[in-house]
This record gives structure tokens, C-alpha cells and sequence, in this order.
């Protein structure tokens, strides 16, 4: 079983067949997702499909690129739609000094009047990080980011960058550029990472993943990645894919998965005796 903690499913690129991408991903071995918020209207998607399936869970929050100075509406929003049941996180939230759409002093004061919303909500938070390692550490380390939890989303830092962030309690998340010939950097993060602290995620519809590079990503590709990761740690791909399940159950206390009926057991059987071409 894997879990994809971090998706995009409210976005365009599924809106002609979102149905047919889960049923892939449940045949390729994914039984559980996060669809992650960037903005109000998303983190409203992303609770309406959790409460259509039962194995969807929702993050809310704002990212970066949409970051502005909170109005007490925008607040009074973020708390009531953090307060539904299926939202297990808050994020996507962060720092984005590569894209700056947004004015970093923005961007900081966005990000931490989220963690505050974080913290009232209870819940773990989900960081975008891309690079603003030395403004984002400061933040989560001033917020004593260990008391709440959270992941650091596609992961882009070196080892000791990691490290750091391990320290402070918080989860890494690889997603599909592990796979790619020359990221050897993540790559050592992937392999020197505690596996009790290792997330998998998609970032579908981003950020596909070796063979499948180029085209548009979906959670059924997550296989991949788990693929690789197993590879860099001579593990198995199902000791890697228990346990970083387990982490995420973990931190984003998530119930056990439904049983998949018999005919899923066999359909699953098929696609893993064939190429995962036909996924």
C-alpha cells in the first residue's frame, strides 16, 4: 500500500477524468490521498472531493504564490474550513523566492499567520520550500514547528539542510525528481533519511517521475518513486511502501484504508504481472 500525501486532484488537468486517475492509482497500489489546498476556492475542492471518497483526505491553506496579508474574513474562512472533518493538515503553506510572485515580506507574513491558524486548528502543516531554506528554517524553528508536526513538500534541500529540519520534529517528502539521472542531492537525502521520517508524494499533476517524465503526473505514478527510493536503500519497494505509509497514517492521523474488494485484489495482480506501461 502507498500513500500519496501530497496531490493536486481539484486541479483542470483531472477535470475529464478524475475518476478513471484514482482508479488507476488504487490499481497501482495508492489507497490513500491528500489533496492539498493553495487558496480558498482550492481548499473548498479539496474537502468537496474528500467528502465524495472516502480514502480523499484535504489540507486548506494559501501558498506562496498566492500569499497577501490576511483580512479577518480570510481568517474567520481558514478556521472554518480547517475545522471539517476531513482535513488532516494546513498547508500548502511557505516560501517561494525562485517564483516571487508575491513580495517576500508578504510572503513571511502570510506564512506566519498561517502557522498560528495551524496551531488553533490542531493540525499538522505542509511547507513549500523552494529557495528560502534559511528564511523557512528560521520561521519553523521561532514557531517551535515540533509541537504541531508537518512535512517539508518535495523536498529541495542537500543532507544538511535535511538534517536540520529533522531536528525540528518535521517529516521529508520526496516526490517524483528522485528519479531524475542527475538529482544526485536528493537523491542522498532519500537515501541517508530515517525511514520512519520519509514521505512519498505525487505532486500530481507536477513533477512526473522517470519514465513517465514530461507528461502529466498522477498519483498512479507514485509507484515510480517508491521504486527508486527502495533501489537507493536496498530495501524492498513493500518495506518502503509499509512504512512510509505508516508515517503518514501517522502524522496526518489518518484511519486505516478500506479493504480493497476481491476484484481489486485481482485487477491490482494483473497491472503489477504486466509493464506498468498500462497504468
Amino acid at each position: 500500500m502507498l500513500v500519496d500525501t501530497h496531490c493536486h486532484l481539484d486541479f483542470e488537468d483531472f477535470a475529464d477524468d478524475r475518476k478513471d486517475i484514482l482508479a488507476r492509482a488504487k490499481l497501482a497500489g495508492v489507497r490513500q490521498f491528500v489533496t492539498i489546498g493553495i487558496d480558498l476556492p482550492s481548499s473548498r475542492r479539496a474537502i468537496a472531493l474528500a467528502e465524495d471518497n472516502e480514502d480523499i483526505y484535504a489540507s486548506v491553506g494559501i501558498h506562496p504564490h498566492n500569499a497577501r496579508v490576511l483580512s479577518s474574513e480570510d481568517v474567520q474562512d481558514l478556521l472554518n474550513l480547517g475545522s471539517k472533518s476531513q482535513v488532516v493538515a494546513y498547508g500548502e503553506i511557505g516560501l517561494d523566492f525562485f517564483r516571487n510572485y508575491q513580495a517576500p515580506s508578504v510572503q513571511v507574513t502570510c506564512m506566519k499567520a498561517q502557522l498560528d491558524l495551524a496551531r488553533q486548528l490542531g493540525l499538522p502543516v505542509v511547507i513549500h520550500d523552494r529557495e528560502a531554506h534559511q528564511k523557512v528554517f528560521q520561521i519553523l524553528q521561532e514557531n517551535k514547528i515540533w509541537e504541531i508536526g508537518g512535512a517539508m513538500h518535495c523536498f529541495s534541500g542537500d543532507w544538511s539542510f535535511a538534517k536540520k529540519c529533522l531536528d525540528l520534529g518535521l517529516y521529508l517528502s520526496i516526490a517524483g525528481p528522485v528519479t531524475f539521472a542527475k538529482a544526485k542531492i536528493l537523491q542522498e537525502v532519500a537515501q541517508n533519511c530515517p525511514l520512519d521520517r520519509l514521505l512519498l508524494e505525487s505532486d500530481a499533476p507536477f513533477l512526473a517521475p522517470v519514465p513517465k517524465r514530461g507528461k502529466r503526473n498522477q498519483p498512479a505514478f507514485l509507484v515510480y518513486t517508491a521504486e527508486k527510493i527502495a533501489s537507493l536503500r536496498k530495501l524492498s519497494l513493500e518495506d518502503v511502501a509499509s512504512q512510509t505509509s505508516s508515517n503518514a497514517q501517522r502524522l496526518f492521523r489518518l484511519p486505516p484504508p478500506a479493504e480493497p474488494t476481491s476484484h481489486s485484489e485481482d485487477l491490482t495482480t494483473e497491472v503489477t504481472k504486466h509493464t506498468k506501461e498500462n497504468i
